[in-house]
């Protein structure tokens, strides 16, 4: 049950995010249900193989290198998914940040132990 509420926060966030940034776009609220489960699938399987990967850059960079992962993961899932576009690079990275904002306080509301 837990895991659907979680799934719907982070439709919601990703409802949100075309409000707060106009270089992200999302069509619809299917689109935005796909995209937040892809993402979830992409940040639970592929992120920590890229951070792995990125380790030495990270630990260069203070980890500030994680937010360019959390861009790419961001853009990726954007290129996979029709209706949900994202305008560049830099977009990613600006859009990753406010979701995982949003989706965090959405969840410290609504999820509440």
């Amino acid at each position: 049950m837990t895991l659907l509420v979680v799934w719907i926060i982070n439709t919601a966030a990703l409802l949100a995010l075309p409000y707060l940034m106009h270089s992200v776009r999302v069509d619809s609220f299917a689109t935005a249900l796909i995209a937040a489960l892809l993402l979830g699938l992409v940040n639970a399987l592929i992120r920590p193989v890229f951070i792995l990967l990125t380790l030495p850059v990270t630990v260069l960079t203070m980890g500030l290198f994680i937010f360019v992962i959390n861009g790419l993961m961001f853009w990726a899932v954007a290129s996979m998914v029709d209706g949900f576009r994202v305008g560049g690079f830099w977009s990613a990275v600006g859009g990753a940040l406010l979701f995982s904002i949003i989706s965090w306080a959405l969840s410290a509301i609504l999820l509440k132990k």
